[in-house]
């Protein structure tokens, strides 16, 4: 692949590689990210920047080392928010370009309403020539409501490429890329330039998060998975190298690429990657067959059990009797509906249900496998 060729770009910072060495944002070298993205701004290509780093300036105010409690987080998160895009608008004001500040939760992903809205949302400021830079709400972090919450920014980032039909994720961390062993235990590991699939294989490579961020390797690599599959590119690359952006779109050979695989639909991406879901639905090896050879719809006759609650319209994951989720679809009947139909026939539904919404739980146009 051609990195210069990609037309929609997606940046993620993690908070490691924003801070200096005292916990504060080290404005050289996020200013330096700035310049270069202004470069490629000014080239034509549209960006959008996921950021990290608002609970970590929050948390100095709050004269602590570390949020200990929800509560912290929340209040660092409070605090550290407006800093934080203070401090990016300040940098592209110096080139001209205007941003915009985008908190999100992932039931804005999940909700296929509020998913759209926000696609129409993105897509009308970069149509505008705004740079969106997105950041998760931390505020919104009770307990009730942790599963709103992304684990990281990874992930949102990725999301935010595979929903937005970027050309390439680029994820700035604070390591060269993907090495063959952990180089922190290995002085012979070396760094592998090319992934052509993110398969169990490649996910034993990686270790586990970062010491001050909530991501890690195996974060990046499941980013990385959820772009391929929906038929982005994936790249990453080390900020601590000076003008690495710039060196990256230079064609210089830098960091760890995962190229692309299918091409899912939009609608098939939401679906796919919806986030929260809530519902499962074991099927046995029959409607397995016929889900993935026969790309059939999910019958009742094929179901052995409903778990979660959930209602028609949301996404439910399928798994097989042996626990292996395999698909994902939108289910035509809420989670009690679908349990008074369990493994009937479909010209049963309307005697047990006294209506009938479709004759089948999933329908394959609404289904995914995975």
């Amino acid at each position: 692949m051609n990195i210069n060729e990609a037309k929609r770009i997606v940046f993620k910072f993690g908070t490691n590689i924003l801070k200096n060495e005292d916990g504060d944002i080290s404005l050289s070298r996020l200013y330096s990210f700035i310049e270069d993205i202004a470069r490629l701004y000014k080239q034509g290509k549209e960006v959008l920047i996921v950021t990290s780093g608002a609970v970590g300036l929050g948390v100095k105010k709050l004269g602590l080392k570390t949020p200990e409690t929800t509560v912290d987080k929340q209040a660092a998160a409070s605090i550290g928010q407006p800093m934080l895009i203070e401090i990016w608008q300040d940098g592209f004001d110096r080139f001209g370009i205007n941003i915009s500040q985008i908190l999100l939760i992932e039931d804005d992903f999940s909700v296929r309403k509020r998913y759209l809205s926000l696609r129409s949302t993105l897509s009308r400021l970069l149509e505008a020539g705004i740079i969106p830079v997105i950041n998760q709400n931390d505020v919104i972090l009770p307990s009730e409501l942790e599963h709103v919450s992304f684990s990281d920014n990874d992930k949102l980032s990725a999301l935010v490429a595979s929903k937005l039909d970027a050309d390439l994720l680029v994820m700035v961390s604070d390591i060269d890329g993907l090495f063959d062993k952990n180089p922190k235990e290995y002085k012979d590991a070396k760094l592998i330039r090319t992934v052509q699939k993110v398969t169990p294989k490649i996910e034993k490579l990686a270790s586990g998060a970062s010491l001050g961020g909530r991501g890690g390797m195996i974060t990046k690599l499941n980013a990385a998975k959820v772009v391929t599959n929906s038929g982005s590119n994936a790249i990453i690359v080390n900020g601590l190298t000076q003008g690495i952006i710039r060196k990256l779109f230079d064609g210089e050979e830098v960091g760890t690429l995962f190229l692309s695989n299918n091409k899912l639909s939009s609608k098939q991406r939401w679906i796919a990657y919806a986030t929260n879901v809530r519902g499962e639905i074991i099927v046995n090896e029959g409607a397995k067959t016929a889900l993935i050879d026969k790309q059939k719809s999910l019958l009742p006759i094929g179901a052995l059990e409903i778990k979660g609650t959930f209602e028609a319209g949301e996404v439910v994951c399928i798994f097989d009797e042996n626990g292996l989720e395999f698909a994902r679809g939108v289910a035509n009947y809420n989670s009690n509906e679908c349990r008074q139909i369990l493994g009937k026939h479909s010209v049963e539904i309307k005697n047990i249900l006294g209506y009938t919404q479709s004759d089948d739980l999933i329908h394959k146009d609404n289904l995914v496998i995975l």
